[in-house]
């Protein structure tokens, strides 16, 4: 009761209560609004930076939940949702000597023996864990990544509180079921959860690595397994400029502009030819490496949101981004219909004209001010006049472009995203059909064919000695079944041939006596 006063409070204070009372079904008395009117000074603001500012006064995990919210733009309004997009996990950290009794309880040795040197102070502190430098006995430079102490429990009690007050608003306000709060919030839950295991983490950023290794143009730290459980993981130390720093960059001989393409070669790359990528590209996870051997290369951090996209969600992507690119909007349109996002009694006229609406006005600037993001941000206004189904896994994708296209904005304005993007995915669409295709899945193929051609010529020999199969009881079975209809049908048909002919039989002895009668 007392965390739910302290959240009602801070609601009030901030002016997000009056926004919420503003929105219920039955709208108070104005003695009602005015009781909870905040200052002028927070009034004067807009209700997305009144939301922002209330779920930061609240603490890491309302931080992480407006985080998550930001990246549903199809359920809250786009003001709102590119405000929430600024948090950043700003968090004090917890005391050195606690840090280091939770390592050595997790690894199970002081230490002392499990490094050569350790840093007590944090590099970094976030809503789940925080991070200290240190070095192997070996003399290899890591990082440690402490999850926070008491998580689950404070996690808990904050989710359950979630849970009432999305409830509250799903009942109370006009918007509640449109915006499904109590879903959003159950996402909510899963990406915590999910947080909440350093190992899960540990292993994204492993196939992400491994994922990578041919493409020199981005860095993910390698994982020491031997020092790695669910509240504790050690990994290769990187070392480098966050990309936010762009004056440090230029000043280290970086090259800005090449630096902006290659984050969009990155991202598409991750999403359409693996179909894995890292879905929390903030300045705060991305630096740029300063060491010789890799300079100029991304280096990712933090791999616990992670999104993923089956081929028939990549070739779809594919298609609808081409067919933007060609501004084919009745393929577009075909798209949404033939995935079934839309229900299929849904014209494919109207719903081309609502695209048209929506992206012609882009197109007819020029391509270096196209939005991508904005793009997207509309055409999920749009979706809702259609109903269509919004798929988790390409929200997660929509907010990771977001990331991106600003990301390369700050770091090139000029930066043409699509016009960077479009070679890249034509050629993945090339590669698709054809006899490239044929040929790749061929080689995918291979080993399944490598095991069953020496079985061939066996399986072949035994199929040609192995003798008919004697039917003849089957036959015989049948052909009992078959006499056995015949008889019926012969016996249906004899009653019912003895029917007709008695009622003739009838009708003629009627008339005869009837007009001897007369």
């Amino acid at each position: 009761m007392l965390r739910l006063s302290r959240i009602i409070l801070t609601f009030w204070r901030l002016g997000v209560v009056e926004l919420a009372l503003q929105t219920l079904t039955r709208r108070p008395a104005g003695w009602a609004l005015a009781l909870v009117r905040p200052a002028a000074e927070v009034a004067a603001q807009p209700r997305g930076v009144r939301l922002r500012l209330a779920l930061e006064a609240l603490g890491p995990i309302f931080i992480k939940f407006g985080q998550v919210l930001s990246t549903r733009p199809d359920l809250v309004p786009p003001d709102i949702a590119t405000e929430l997009a600024h948090l950043q996990d700003r968090v004090p950290p917890f005391p050195a000597a606690q840090s280091q009794a939770l390592i050595e309880q997790a690894l199970g040795r002081p230490v002392a023996e499990l490094f050569a040197q350790f840093e007590p102070e944090p590099v970094a502190s976030a809503s789940i864990a925080q991070v200290h430098f240190a070095s192997l006995p070996d003399g290899r430079e890591v990082a440690v990544k402490v999850l926070r102490p008491g998580m689950l429990a404070v996690i808990e009690d904050d989710l359950a509180l979630l849970h009432v007050l999305a409830g509250w608003v799903e009942r109370l306000s006009v918007d509640g079921r449109r915006l499904r709060p109590r879903d959003v919030v159950a996402e909510f839950d899963t990406y915590l959860h999910d947080e909440l295991d350093l190992v899960r983490e540990a292993a994204n950023a492993a196939q992400l690595r491994r994922n990578m290794a041919d493409l020199p143009l981005i860095i993910v730290p390698e994982m020491h397994w031997d020092l790695c459980t669910a509240s504790v993981i050690v990994m290769e130390r990187m070392k480098g400029i966050p990309i936010s720093q762009v004056d440090r960059l230029r000043e280290a001989g970086v090259d800005i502009k090449k630096l902006a393409r290659d984050g969009v070669t990155i991202f598409f790359t991750q999403v359409f030819r693996d179909g894995f990528f890292h879905a929390d590209m903030h300045p705060g996870n991305i630096q740029v490496s300063v060491d010789p051997a890799t300079f100029g290369r991304y280096i990712a951090l933090d791999f616990g949101i992670i999104g993923t996209l089956t081929e028939v969600d990549k070739n779809y992507l594919a298609q609808n981004f081409i067919a933007f690119f060609r501004r084919d909007y009745k393929r577009v349109a075909e798209l949404h219909v033939e995935s079934g996002w839309v229900p299929a009694s849904t014209r494919v006229e109207q719903l081309e004209a609502a695209v048209r609406a929506t992206c012609e006005p882009q197109f007819d600037r020029p391509l270096k001010d196209i939005s991508l993001g904005q793009v997207l941000l509309r055409l999920f206004q749009t979706s809702r006049r259609f109903n269509v189904e919004i798929q988790p896994q390409l929200v997660l994708l929509q907010k990771t472009l977001l990331n991106v296209e600003g990301l390369g904005r700050e770091l090139d304005p000029d930066l043409d995203l699509w016009d960077t993007a479009k070679p890249f995915l034509e050629r993945w669409m090339d590669e698709q059909v054809g006899w490239r295709a044929l040929v790749r899945r061929l080689k995918d193929e291979a080993p399944q064919y490598a095991r069953l051609l020496p079985d061939l010529p066996r399986l072949v020999h035994h199929a040609l000695e192995r003798p008919p199969r004697d039917d003849r009881d089957l036959l015989r079975a049948l052909l009992r079944e078959q006499r056995r209809t015949n008889r019926l049908v012969t016996m249906l048909l004899v009653a019912a041939g003895g029917f007709l002919l008695g009622m003739v039989v009838a009708r003629l002895v009627t008339q005869v006596f009837g007009h001897g009668g007369l």
